[in-house]
């Protein structure tokens, strides 16, 4: 191995491999003399799941720092528009057909670390007694609508109101494929990796594969999954399970097609709790991808596949289903020696809240940035990965566990047991019983790097409790502005409801015409 870091093999393609690949190679402009090489080995036996996949909006920055057209992401990847995640049945059990929801949004009105509202909606000086999420944003009556979160005219990757996407992730993977192959200088060799060499320092220092060789490296990246090639099996870095916080290990999903392409798009992921987890449902332009996130320990097999099909109702006939299981936790390191676990090789803690491709993003631009130039530098750059990203999936652990430990559902063991006192990490316990008596404020999320913002907390919390009391309403004393900004948000969505266009109509006409550039 070279003293310098000149030569950087990524192992496993993927949504995080090609990520991966893509970040890297724009930002470290491999392009130049003077840059470094990036290879990307992807085994020709494993195929993408594409099960439909939810993003945030730093997705729209990534596609832009990276060169691509929205419009033909969108087109390439049966892309829709995503104005956050509307959760079902999380409060209470529901009785007969009853149902009720609130949701998780990506805007809100005023910047709550500028302005919170959260206390001055507590005293109940929202109008028409509304929930928290619609008191604050113009999101939630845009998404019940049908509408999407732009205009044809709106330029490339701005909104009327914050916006993600919901992507087919196969397609998505050949389009960053295509983009890291022609334009960006990843050099791609499609092969299985036989055997991991390493040096006398434990350092790996090439790959032995079927067809292509011996490929040296000085820096790997692991994009392996849950099988962790690299990481795991030759450098035997520590899994940590999260079984004990998170009680999911499974998930069972089909394809469901639409009729034409006049079918309605539901401008969100909608999560809907069940006897023993959560079904999502996210609509791309061409189908819908659902699926039920369970635990065997709490359900068998064929009745998860029973209440996904129950969920879809007749349009299920037919059509398969499909099971994965799910490994819950993280490696002791993510970068160890100078491997690099990205993705599920690194650590995945279920699919709610739609983690897992912000965290790819989060994790190569992190690298970029912090790219190691000589085989001296590695300690220190893994000491600052690992810390900052452990810390990344600690609060990702405390706000995915939150759904259940704030929820009233009792009708199985499952919801039972997410909300005894063992299965909740303590830092989530002390942030639950702080906020029983405080206001969530932004000193209760003081790093940088934090993965879920203040608003994201707020809409949970805010949207889960009900009666919530706090003592001292007297040093809230801006009611008059509050109750301002609360009119003035609802006369903006009552002008964003006839303005904005139906989600289906404005997807039919950037697929056909595009949408204005930058």
């Amino acid at each position: 191995m070279s003293t310098t870091i000149d030569n950087l093999v990524i192992v496993g393609g993927g949504t995080a491999g090609w990520i991966s690949a893509c970040n890297l190679a724009k930002k470290l402009n491999i392009k130049s003399d003077e840059s470094l090489n990036i290879t990307i080995i992807e085994s020709p036996d494993i195929p993408t799941i594409g099960v439909g996949e939810g993003t945030w909006p730093t997705m729209r920055k990534t596609l832009s720092n990276l060169g691509i057209d929205e419009s033909e992401f969108m087109r390439e990847c049966n892309a829709t528009f995503k104005h956050g995640t509307k959760f079902v049945n999380w409060r209470e059990t529901p009785i007969g057909n009853q149902s009720e929801y609130y949701y998780n949004l990506f805007t809100s009105f005023i910047n709550p670390e500028e302005f919170n509202l959260g206390p001055y909606w507590n005293m109940g000086l929202a109008p028409k007694d509304k929930t928290y999420p619609d008191s604050v944003s113009m999101q939630q009556q845009i998404c019940e609508a049908g509408l999407s979160p732009k205009k044809i005219t709106t330029p490339a990757y701005e909104g009327i109101v914050n916006y993600a996407y919901s992507i087919d992730a196969g397609l998505f993977v050949k389009m960053l494929k295509k983009l890291a192959t022609e334009k960006l200088g990843v050099k791609f060799i499609q092969t299985n990796v036989l055997k991991v060499n390493q040096d006398e320092d434990g350092y790996i220092s090439s790959l032995d594969t079927d067809t292509a060789g011996c490929i040296p490296g000085d820096l790997f990246i692991d994009c392996t999954g849950f099988k962790a090639l690299l990481i795991g099996e030759t450098l035997k870095v520590p899994f940590n399970s999260f079984a004990d916080k998170i009680l999911t290990n499974h998930a069972v999903f089909i394809k469901v097609p639409y009729p034409d392409n006049e079918t309605e798009i539901v401008p969100c992921t909608v999560s809907t709790a069940q006897e023993c987890g959560w079904t999502w449902d996210i609509s791309l332009s061409n189908r819908r991808g659902v699926g039920y996130v369970y635990s065997d320990k709490y359900s068998t097999h064929e009745r998860a596949e029973e209440v996904l099909r129950n969920y879809i109702g007749e349009k299920s006939k037919g059509l398969t289903a499909k099971k994965i299981k799910i490994n819950v936790g993280q490696r002791n390191e993510a970068f160890h020696k100078n491997c690099l676990a990205m993705g599920m090789a690194a650590a995945f803690i279920e699919p709610l809240e739609a983690s897992a491709i912000f965290l790819i993003e989060a994790g190569s631009n992190m690298l970029a940035n912090i790219f190691p130039r000589n085989r001296d530098a590695l300690k220190n750059v893994a000491n600052v990965y690992n810390e900052s990203f452990n810390y990344r999936w600690a609060r990702t652990i405390d706000f995915v566990k939150m759904h259940y430990v704030l929820s009233n559902r009792n009708d199985s063991e499952f919801w039972k047991d997410n909300k005894k006192l063992s299965s909740i990490p303590q830092s989530l316990t002390d942030q639950l019983n702080h906020w029983k008596s405080h206001p969530i404020t932004a000193y209760d999320f003081p790093n940088t790097f934090e993965p879920f913002v203040m608003e994201s907390y707020q809409f949970i919390y805010y949207g889960m409790m009900k009666d919530i009391k706090y003592h001292h309403n007297g040093s809230f004393p801006d009611t008059e502005k509050a109750k301002v900004i609360f009119n003035q948000i609802d006369k903006m969505t009552k002008q964003a409801l006839i303005e904005l266009p139906n989600h289906r109509e404005l997807i039919n006409k950037i697929y056909d015409f595009g949408m204005q550039k930058i």
